[in-house]
């Protein structure tokens, strides 16, 4: 806008050069119309980064006057004019409407002095002129404003969504952890735990041994069967088994790792979202692992309860003695727990 408002100015100016031959003043009018250029262009720059009020009003005041004294030593010619059209341009950039307004109406008193006729036939053109070149100047400031906006608005746009791409990708991470540890880390907390009891036995037990090292090989083969279910699960989604089922086979497993467990179910099963069955699944085969792994228990069972109205409720009970020290120490599978059971909704 700025450098478009020099050139208009400098061409005004040769405009002014070019018209002033027949003035009778013409040394004066370009003299007065070289200063009154510097004013415009290097002046006017300096008062729109300074961004002041009161020297806005001085600069449009002096160059007004300058106008005014280019205009009737050059007779008026078209080129003094036009650059008092450029003042107001400039007052549109500097002040506020109510002080371009006043500018306008102004402009046109550059014809005092001449015929009363010539006058308001000339001043009234000016007047529209000078009209017109304000609206025109808000109009483009406006554009210049709502382009300059919309590109700061698309760049937020873009931060925002980089945002929001880095925390689905966190939150994407902290899912393939849990579905890590809570899959595969209860399978291999299972084949440990037989692998041991085989050979504690194998003295004087062979067969013994042997039929729990057969159970940990089927565990270590639904262990394969979960890490295959956990990558497709990365690729597309699964059919879902209902959730009572799904714990059946938990128990199963559980009371074949040595700790005889059951399962309890109240009330009527009912379809549950996607989310939360794999939080209470995963929540009951942490609790179970766990029991295997710190309550030193003889018996477990899983109570999952479907008597309320709007939630479903699993505990996981054992006969054991609990770890010494604090259980949210030293592990990420109740913080697995935790983090599931806020993702769907519940505590």
């Amino acid at each position: 806008m700025k450098r478009a408002l020099d050139l208009l100015t400098v061409a005004a100016y040769l405009t002014l050069l070019a018209g002033t031959g027949k003035a009778h003043d013409a040394v004066a009018a370009l003299v007065l119309g070289a200063v009154y250029v510097a004013g415009a262009t290097v002046g006017f720059a300096w008062v729109l980064r300074r961004a002041r009020r009161g020297t806005s009003i001085a600069y449009v005041i002096t160059q007004l006057l300058l106008g005014y004294a280019v205009f009737v030593a050059s007779w008026a010619a078209v080129g003094a004019v036009l650059l008092l059209l450029v003042l107001v341009s400039h007052s549109v950039l500097l002040l506020s409407p109510p002080w371009t307004l006043a500018l306008v109406v102004l402009v046109p008193f550059a014809h005092t002095g001449m015929a009363w006729r010539d006058a308001l036939r000339e001043g009234l053109g000016m007047l529209a002129a000078a009209a017109f070149a304000a609206v025109l100047t808000h109009l483009m400031v406006r554009e210049q404003r709502a382009r300059t906006e919309l590109a700061a608005t698309h760049e937020q746009l873009r931060a925002y969504a980089l945002q929001a791409e880095r925390l689905a990708a966190v939150q994407e991470r902290n899912r393939v952890a849990r579905d890590i540890h809570d899959g595969l880390g209860h399978s291999l907390t299972v084949v440990q735990m037989q692998v041991k009891a085989a050979r504690a036995v194998l003295a004087t037990d062979p067969g013994r041994a042997d039929a729990v090292l057969a159970k940990a090989q089927d565990q270590a083969e639904q262990a394969l069967a979960e890490v295959r279910r956990s990558v497709g699960a990365l690729r597309e989604p699964r059919t879902a088994v209902p959730l009572p089922e799904a714990l059946r086979e938990l128990v199963a497993l559980a009371s074949a790792a040595g700790v005889p467990t059951s399962l309890d179910v109240t009330g009527q099963a009912r379809p549950l979202e996607p989310a939360a069955e794999e939080s209470l699944y995963r929540a009951a085969q942490e609790g179970l692992t766990n029991v295997r792994k710190h309550a030193h228990a003889s018996r477990a069972a899983l109570v999952l309860d479907y008597t309320g109205e709007a939630e479903v409720r699993l505990e996981v009970r054992d006969d054991g003695a609990g770890p010494a020290g604090d259980p949210h120490d030293g592990g990420f599978g109740l913080v697995g727990v935790r983090e599931r059971a806020a993702f769907a909704g519940g505590g």
